[in-house]
């Protein structure tokens, strides 16, 4: 039987294999307990990873180990005595130390993308114990707001490719129904679509709430639908009095040529 691990349990496995690996060559060696963060980043902006706060004087190594959805994991260790750098599994360049490691074990993440969902682990291993901060990152995507006119008195209110999805609400209230759309990059469009019967409703508000920002919208319901023979009398209209204007014209123009030529 083949074992498969979440991301979150491969992370931990590979921390704990290097917080291990470094226990073998200390002489004293504690395995302190993890601190676990949630950080919620907006798409596009610049991020800072922290490491514990051990001075890097103190460390002997420092270690990432990245855990990104649909990805393998990325592992990066810095060896203080030695000043050596590796890097396994590591192809994302926006990913990068924030400093050099001599200095500070951070990382910072240039310009952060949807890929980047995952966990990031720093470990430090010190001649008095080893040391462990893991991040859950998760990327905010505002999504695009669009309200438009119905037909029967409807209104649509759509949030497109947001992650988290929003959420969507109608003043005043009215006969709604709410879809989501799933994408494969992580992504949910939300569509809600509302009637309302009372004629004295003729303005209605989209509420659209999102954990990057809200948004409020407003449109003027339609009164009912055009007829076909509505639409058709219209255009036939129009195209007389076109007609009309052109006739005028073009019989201005005749006498003042014909009083020209006397």
């Amino acid at each position: 039987q083949v074992l498969i691990l979440s991301p979150l349990l491969t992370s931990l496995f590979l921390c704990l294999s290097v917080c291990l690996s470094a226990c073998l060559s200390l002489s004293v060696c504690a395995c302190v307990s993890p601190v676990n963060i949630t950080i919620s980043v907006q798409m596009g902006t610049k991020t800072l990873l922290l490491c514990p706060p051990v001075p890097p004087t103190k460390a002997v190594v420092i270690t990432w180990v990245i855990t990104l959805r649909g990805q393998p994991p990325c592992k990066i260790s810095y060896r203080v005595e030695t000043k050596e750098t590796s890097e396994t599994n590591c192809t994302d360049r926006r990913i990068t130390w924030a400093s050099t490691p001599d200095q500070s074990p951070d990382l910072q993440i240039s310009a952060v993308a949807l890929d980047h969902d995952g966990y990031y682990s720093c470990v430090i291993a010190t001649p008095n114990g080893n040391f462990q901060k893991r991040h859950n990152i998760q990327v905010l995507l505002p999504p695009a707001v669009t309200l438009f006119p119905g037909e029967n008195r409807t209104a649509v209110c759509e949030a497109t490719a947001g992650k988290p999805p929003a959420q969507i609400s109608w003043t005043p209230e009215g006969y709604c129904k709410t879809k989501n759309e799933s994408h494969s990059n992580g992504t949910v469009t939300v569509r809600s679509t509302c009637q309302w019967d009372h004629k004295k409703v003729h303005a209605v508000l989209c509420s659209v709430t999102h954990s990057t920002g809200n948004r409020i919208l407003s449109i003027q319901l339609n009164q009912g639908v055009t007829s076909p023979l509505h639409s058709l009398l219209t255009i036939l209209y129009v195209k007389l009095s076109l007609l009309g204007i052109i006739l005028l014209i073009m019989g201005f123009a005749f006498f003042q040529k014909r009083n020209y030529f006397r």
